[in-house]
């Protein structure tokens, strides 16, 4: 058995609902790099998928030497204790990937049980400065490994003559409250009548896109709403307009936002969760307040009103993701599995002491 063999634990999806994780691309990337990569799981089901994890950690224990457990709050924090325990029994060294916005809010319901998990890893990463220092009190030496995207996919466009063409894309989900955009895009057309905004993603099935069409038939304003696209068409969507929203609730580091930086689109985000720490305020973005439509609609105006602002935001956005390209964030992950395959005794903790 290979040191350089690894099992990623994770929701290995895109077959079935056609989203693709930030896992799988790791995957991807991981194998391109050398690795000999096992993944798990793709069963839709959630009893399923858990239950193809643990048969999969058992039954391939001798094609890995590590492994890399995805971390969410909720039930799905169960399912990363439930496979690393299961690594534990086998004496597989595994490293754990903090995810979503609302893990720091779970934690701090169950504190034990995060410190528990979090000792129990070889090294435990984040994806960005926000769940970096929210979630240092449960494990001090954690590691920013920020979450990548290949920005060669991502034609730049500047906007330095930006037109009132609005982009939202997201899943309609109340987290995501898709109806700021509409309530923002209808305060944005008093001062410009001649505004468009597209809104694209799945349905999540818990009312919001209904509420999203229901107000935008009821404030009378011609909200184009588009279902799921493809990953390989996010480029060409972003690029069909000038100002792009993020109008979350709560949120880690969204790649979507990553990617409208990429295309060079001017991006007006909530100032929420994990957000500051991607977007500089009026330096590759602007951040409002959650929930307000008409500090939204207004810093749309200012971006549209002011060509040197919008130009510097562009250029400024397509910097910052630039530093979250593959070829800056893959070398990061293979010195980590890395240094954890070769650590002894297997299982071995990196970093600091082996107890909180």
């Amino acid at each position: 058995m290979s040191k350089r063999s690894v099992l990623l634990v994770g929701n290995f999806l895109s077959g079935s609902i056609g989203t693709r994780g930030v896992c799988e691309e790791l995957a991807e990337r991981l194998a391109g790099a050398g690795w000999r990569v096992l993944t798990t799981s793709a069963k839709p089901g959630r009893a399923a998928r858990l239950a193809d994890m643990l048969a999969t950690i058992w039954t391939r224990r001798r094609d890995y030497a590590i492994a890399h457990i995805d971390v969410y709050s909720a039930a799905a924090f169960f399912w990363a204790e439930a496979a690393a325990f299961a690594l534990r029994r086998i004496g597989k060294p595994y490293v754990l990937t903090l995810h979503g916005g609302a893990l720091p809010e779970f934690a701090e319901q169950w504190p034990e049980r995060t410190r528990r998990l979090f000792a129990s890893a070889a090294a435990v990463t984040a994806p960005s400065g926000f769940l970096l220092e929210e979630m240092r009190r449960y494990r001090s030496d954690l590691r920013l490994i920020p979450n990548a995207i290949e920005v060669a996919r991502y034609p730049f466009r500047l906007r330095d003559n930006p037109s009132p063409r609005l982009v939202w894309l997201r899943a309609f989900h109340d987290i995501y409250d898709p109806s700021l955009a509409v309530r923002a895009f209808a305060a944005l057309r008093a001062q410009f009548p001649e505004a468009t905004l597209d809104m694209v993603g799945p349905d999540k099935g818990d009312g919001s896109l209904g509420r999203a069409q229901a107000l935008a038939a009821e404030l009378r304003v011609p909200v184009t709403f588009y279902g799921r696209v493809p990953k390989t068409y996010i480029p060409a969507w972003i690029d069909r307009g000038d100002i792009f929203l993020n109008t979350t609730t709560i949120d880690n580091t969204p790649v979507t936002v990553v990617e409208a930086m990429a295309c060079g689109a001017c991006v007006v985000s909530t100032n929420v969760g994990g957000i500051p720490h991607l977007i500089d305020d009026w330096a590759d973005g602007l951040l409002v307040n959650p929930g307000a439509p008409h500090e939204m609609a207004g810093a749309i105006a200012r971006i549209l009103s002011d060509r040197p602002l919008a130009a510097r935001l562009s250029r400024a956005a397509r910097t910052k993701a630039e530093s979250l390209d593959w070829s800056v964030v893959l070398p990061q992950w293979n010195a980590l599995l890395g240094a954890v395959a070769n650590a002894q005794p297997a299982g071995a903790r990196l970093g600091l002491q082996t107890t909180p």
